[in-house]
């Protein structure tokens, strides 16, 4: 598909936009072309399939205020020429009443910025209905199968293609392209009193296994033929790559240098320093985010839209290496703006929009883990995650779709959901099995993280917390 005859291609909405912010201090346009495909199923029938497209504009400006720099940030959806430059009239008013910008930093210079290897001005590629075209043959047999066996299978296919236009007035000219996609499907049989849970991440649809997926989803709805008391409390448990995903995310979405240097954060030490350096597991663990990921690369250039703890809009264009957010057990960086750095004596670090978790000479997968382990529970999926308190990352949230007992190095049957409490932190000192690390798909922040990538790790004294009614 092709954008609309009457829009402006993108890369003319951030000239045009620049053009007319001349008389500002400073300027940022940013353009987001952006498509998305899906297929959605119910009771082991497709019920739509569609596809969307738009482009939005953003344009951030600057003023020069007393001793500091002001900034203020519009937006518009699909604008024509005369949209933009009302667009950039009405940032020119924000700015007047804008306050002086806390994170101000000089823009990055087109000497300093990060590289393209795309020509600007070439037009947007856009996803549609067939980049399905490889799975729907096998989905379809996979639904055969299920109403033969009365399973009901409920989920969704779907696809992204985004692609981002970076420009300002120091001259830099950036363009990244970022598909992804991730597949969901959730089995319920014998009156829907047994359900579990299946979901990938891939950005293309050519490498997902539905023979593997229906496979796992028939062998869990079997393991819960025997139900199996257990009483909350802290067991051992063995979570899933998703599990362990989820986890990590916030980890990771935590790790900013201000909420450490402030003292709101579990990487905060007295005195308004941080715990960079300290030892958060025994053994050789490596959390990392990398724009060069083989298995899932991502736009190599930081951008905000705008500024948080995490990332500044002075910042846009900077180039994204490698980070190594826990090095050999170790806290090895954390999130700071160019500003927050210079004033603090800290490393400037902007992440790249991925993240690996691997265990130095770990291997096996989640039937590796469970044969190793000779009493515990294994978790699929986690859901409703959410925060509870941030100096010690306390997460609270809910297991679902299938928690498995283990005895003597094998499944003999599942057990109740149950809510937990629960540090990623915390955790880390508690691993003492894992497996080797392959993509997988976070059930409740894969909308916002899509490529991550987690090993299957054995936990002792997870706390399962309650019991949960929710199957």
């Amino acid at each position: 598909m092709s954008p609309q005859p009457s829009q402006v291609p993108p890369h003319l909405m951030v000239e045009l936009a620049l053009s007319f912010a001349s008389g500002l201090d400073g300027c940022i346009a940013i353009a987001h072309a952006n498509s998305r495909a899906d297929l959605r199923w119910a009771r082991t029938t497709l019920t739509t399939n569609g596809q969307t497209q738009q482009t939005d504009l953003t344009v951030i400006g600057f003023r020069h205020a007393g001793d500091g720099v002001a900034s203020a940030t519009v937006n518009m959806s699909q604008p024509d020429s005369d949209g933009i430059r009302a667009l950039v009239d009405s940032l020119a008013d924000a700015l007047t009443e804008a306050p002086s910008s806390p994170d101000a930093a000089t823009l990055i210079e087109l000497t300093d910025a990060a590289t393209s290897s795309v020509a600007w001005d070439a037009s947007p590629p856009f996803t549609d209905s067939e980049v399905f075209g490889a799975l729907t043959p096998d989905l379809g047999e996979v639904f055969r199968r299920a109403v033969g066996d009365d399973i009901e299978l409920f989920g969704y296919a779907e696809h992204t293609l985004a692609t981002t236009w970076l420009g300002t007035s120091t001259g830099i000219r950036l363009r990244d392209t970022q598909p992804a996609g991730r597949f969901e499907m959730t089995a319920k049989s014998h009156s829907r009193s047994r359900s579990t849970w299946w979901g990938c991440a891939s950005d293309d649809f050519r490498d997902i296994d539905l023979v593997r997926a229906d496979s796992a989803v028939r062998r869990a709805l079997d393991w819960q033929a025997t139900r199996i008391d257990t009483t909350p409390g802290r067991h051992p448990a063995i979570l899933s790559p998703s599990a362990l995903g989820d986890l990590m995310v916030d980890l990771w979405w935590s790790a900013t240098a201000r909420d450490a240097v402030e003292g709101r954060s579990v990487f905060s030490r007295s005195g308004g320093t941080t715990r960079l350096g300290d030892s958060l597991s025994t053994i050789p663990i490596q959390l990392s985010s990398d724009p060069r990921d083989a298995d899932m690369p991502t736009r190599a250039f930081a951008l905000a839209l705008q500024s948080s703890d995490a990332s500044s809009v002075f910042d846009s264009g900077a180039p994204l290496d490698r980070v190594d957010w826990i090095r050999d057990g170790r806290l090895d960086a954390l999130m700071a703006t160019r500003r927050f750095s210079s004033d603090h004596a800290l490393p400037f670090v902007a992440s790249p929009d991925s993240l690996r978790l691997m265990v130095s000479g770990a291997t096996g997968d989640v039937d590796d883990l469970v044969s190793r382990c000779d009493d515990g529970l294994l978790v699929t999926c986690l859901w409703y995650n959410r925060l509870v308190d941030p100096q010690t990352l306390l997460l609270t949230g809910l297991t679902r779709d299938g928690v498995y007992v283990v005895r003597g190095g094998e499944v003999i049957g599942a057990t109740t959901n149950f809510r937990f409490n629960e540090s990623p932190v915390a955790l880390l000192g508690r691993i003492r099995d894992a497996g080797s690390t392959h993509r997988t798909l976070p059930r409740e922040m894969g909308d916002y993280a899509p490529r991550v990538a987690m090993p299957p790790v054995t936990v002792d004294d997870f706390n399962f917390s309650t019991v949960s009614e929710a199957l």
